[in-house]
């Protein structure tokens, strides 16, 4: 991952943590809507039907929606009390060491109701991925791989930047893919945990990015990481980046202001066509918003600092 990265992430993570504790009915209204928001993403990823304002619906107001399966409404339900679960570990301060039984008892959560049988218990044969060229290791070697992962995690805690080891285990746990199904939900939840942890907010995987995502993690198969830390690097940002909007003294400079890369281009020097190629890239301090990036004013005067100190 590129180190601009690296250091935009880390001090925009110093100004959040010199701001809290954050008011507690900002906070609470930041947590519902990004708990709501990653169940949606997430269980859309792997093809659960419901739309955001019906996953809304299912779990504010209980509604049943008309058309949809059974099992998409208890993915939504099962999602969302797993994300549930991680914030009451982290406001209460206790700290959940990573293990074997935390990865498999969050799979539970996902998976007890639409999969009670095989919910939070690793795999006990063989699995294909539909659409993809990997091919799982064998049920044997599922356990080992599971357990050198997580040392492998505590061996170098505090000394690769969370982040990277946060992509690290998010990948590993797809591709080991040590259950039957809801790997990939397991694989985003464990993943914020340890942020949650560091003291990130929630990270959202988008479902318009699937198919880059899929994408992306087939060539960390291959060893190709660094595209895939970047792209859970901006994931990360663009939580920073919310949860940075509600702090008043902030977001209340103009410079700062987020608008689409088009309005952008018409502000500087540069074409839309070109911010967007910093912004995919993670030169540029950007996010998306739906299908379209956003920046800001103050982010291209300090992508142009740094260009200029590279000179």
């Amino acid at each position: 991952m590129k180190k601009d990265i690296f250091k935009r992430i880390d001090e925009k993570l110093r100004i959040l943590n010199s701001h809290r504790p954050l008011s507690k009915s900002v906070l609470l209204k930041l947590k519902e809507q990004f708990a709501i928001e990653m169940t949606f993403n997430s269980n859309a990823i792997e093809g659960n039907r419901l739309t955001l304002k019906e996953t809304f619906l299912v779990l504010e107001e209980g509604i049943t929606v008309k058309g949809k399966s059974f099992k998409d409404h208890l993915e939504a339900k099962n999602h969302f009390e797993a994300i549930h679960f991680l914030y009451e570990f982290i406001e209460n301060e206790k700290k959940l060491k990573l293990s074997e039984l935390l990865i498999r008892s969050l799979h539970q959560l996902i998976m007890k109701e639409s999969d009670e049988l095989a919910s939070g218990s690793y795999r006990n044969g063989s699995v294909m991925i539909t659409g993809s060229k990997h091919r799982p290791p064998g049920v044997l070697d599922v356990p080992i791989l599971m357990k050198n992962l997580v040392s492998w995690i505590k061996k170098f805690d505090g000394k690769i930047h969370p982040v990277v080891l946060a992509a690290k285990l998010h990948h590993e746990i797809t591709f080991i893919h040590p259950f039957f199904d809801g790997n990939g939900r397991t694989a985003r939840l464990v993943m914020n945990l340890y942020l949650m942890q560091k003291g990130y907010p929630l990270v959202i995987i988008l479902k318009n990015d699937r198919k880059k995502y899929y994408n992306l993690l087939e060539r960390a198969d291959k060893g190709k990481v660094e595209e895939f830390n970047r792209f859970i690097g901006q994931a990360v940002e663009k939580s920073l980046n919310i949860y940075l909007q509600t702090i008043e003294d902030y977001a209340k400079s103009p410079a700062r202001k987020l608008l689409l890369l088009s309005e952008l281009a018409k502000k500087t020097p540069y074409s839309e066509k070109y911010l967007n190629l910093l912004a995919r890239t993670g030169k540029l301090n950007a996010h998306k918003e739906g299908r379209n990036w956003v920046s800001s004013l103050e982010a291209i005067e300090e992508y142009q600092r740094n260009r200029s100190r590279q000179r």
